[in-house]
């Protein structure tokens, strides 16, 4: 299992993640960071490309899985960023950073991975400066009860090929838990993909 998580399922991802729907919504929201920034799960590394290099100072990249880290790594160095980019090899649940110490926090398909997320997001509004920014892309339960039987029949899957995928996760009722408030938010389900495995939300939150 230690095997596939590092070698097989960091290339699934390197090769599935990032089509063009996904890209394109990459693409209008990563810019919108700025300030210190914390991603979270940066898997590898496909976020990098997008931020506003002159907006943003500095991106601690939080990845547990070294298998992941080694592509993100690769991908920096072929960028050739003009961005600092400090890789912290720990879970979501575990910052290593000071409270009030970033200004925005990136989230882009994590939630849904991490096993203890409600206390991961908790870290991320710990971490967060007052007035700082989550920007998030994650996706989940569908509001259709049809789609929604389709998850929970597929759900033992995506969480033994996709490094614990859940697909029945409310995100949006997450943050609120967790003390943020959306600001904005869209919704839908990425075109050219099965309902079950792409109902998304994407938007920014605050920390209340």
């Amino acid at each position: 299992m230690r095997f596939y998580r590092h070698h097989i399922y960091t290339h699934l991802v390197s090769l599935l993640g990032n089509p063009k729907p996904i890209r394109e919504i990459r693409q209008q929201i990563i810019p919108k960071a700025q300030g210190t920034v914390l991603e979270i799960g940066v898997g590898p590394g496909v976020n990098f490309a997008h931020y506003n290099r002159a907006r943003v100072g500095k991106v601690y990249a939080l990845e547990p899985n070294p298998g992941m880290l080694r592509l993100a790594e690769k991908e920096r160095d072929k960028l050739n960023l003009n961005l600092d980019i400090e890789f912290l090899e720990f879970p979501g649940e575990r910052i290593p950073l000071s409270d009030h110490t970033v200004d925005t926090v990136v989230s882009t398909f994590t939630f849904c991975t991490i096993p203890a997320v409600a206390e991961a997001i908790q870290g991320l509004r710990r971490v967060l400066r007052p007035g700082g920014n989550l920007i998030f892309f994650e996706h989940g339960i569908s509001p259709d009860l049809e789609i929604q039987r389709w998850q929970r029949r597929l759900e033992p899957i995506g969480r033994r090929v996709f490094g614990g995928c859940h697909l029945t996760r409310d995100i949006p009722a997450l943050l609120a838990e967790a003390g943020f408030r959306i600001q904005q938010m869209e919704t839908g389900y990425l075109a050219e993909f099965p309902k079950a495995w792409t109902h998304c939300w994407w938007g920014e939150a605050t920390p209340q």
